[in-house]
């Protein structure tokens, strides 16, 4: 599927490809709709079918756990789950970008990657940007940005035990929708996700494994 000669330009992408995909196939809570693959810059001038690959595998990795870039577009297609691809020369800001959408429950969640370094970052979710680098565990929270979130958000994961290795925000304007990616170092307790779901400002709340 990759030749030795595209190798080195695509093994990053395809990395970077796979974690957007298990991002999206995570929150995919109400069923997997249909899903939409982006991409812009010069990524449009590479061999994208690996990428595109690696994305659905990640997709589909949460429901099923056997699933490689291989047999992901068969399964997918089995599945029936309407899948479209785009293209476009031109991305206003990255030299490449990478979006991948998905309609779940009849809504459509977004977000976006690029590569910085050669390293996968998120820099886009819901149309907000941020600059988050992947972690092993991180935590992604959709929230109302009102004071006192990021407060009420460390000291609930400071008295569980749960360290912060990365801390990230994105937000659409002052007051209005929010995000937060979270690098942790250990998985959040139950007892704590509810005690965070709870937090007034908190609107979505969940646990991200790459």
């Amino acid at each position: 599927m990759i030749t030795a000669e595209e190798a080195p330009k695509l093994k990053p992408l395809v990395a970077l490809a796979e974690k957007l995909g298990l991002f999206a196939g995570q929150i995919a809570d109400d069923g997997l709709d249909a899903i939409e693959i982006e991409y812009e810059g010069a990524v449009t001038h590479l061999n994208t079918a690996p990428l595109t690959s690696a994305a659905l595998a990640g997709i589909l990795r949460p429901l099923l756990a056997e699933i490689n870039m291989v047999s992901a577009p068969a399964i997918l297609k089995e599945r029936g789950t309407p899948f479209t691809e785009a293209k476009r020369e031109i991305s206003p800001t990255y030299d490449s970008l990478m979006r991948v959408k998905i309609q779940t429950g009849g809504k459509w969640r977004t977000l976006a990657g690029t590569l910085v370094g050669g390293q996968p970052k998120i820099v886009e979710v819901k149309s907000m940007e941020l600059d988050a680098h992947f972690h092993p565990l991180m935590l992604f929270v959709n929230n109302a940005d009102k004071p006192g979130f990021i407060g009420a958000l460390g000291t609930m994961l400071g008295q569980a035990g749960v360290n912060i290795a990365t801390f990230h925000l994105g937000r659409e304007e002052e007051g209005q929708d929010a995000i937060a990616m979270v690098g942790i170092d250990s998985d959040v307790p139950d007892e704590v996700m509810a005690q965070l779901k709870a937090i007034p400002q908190v609107r979505y709340v969940k646990v991200l494994r790459f």
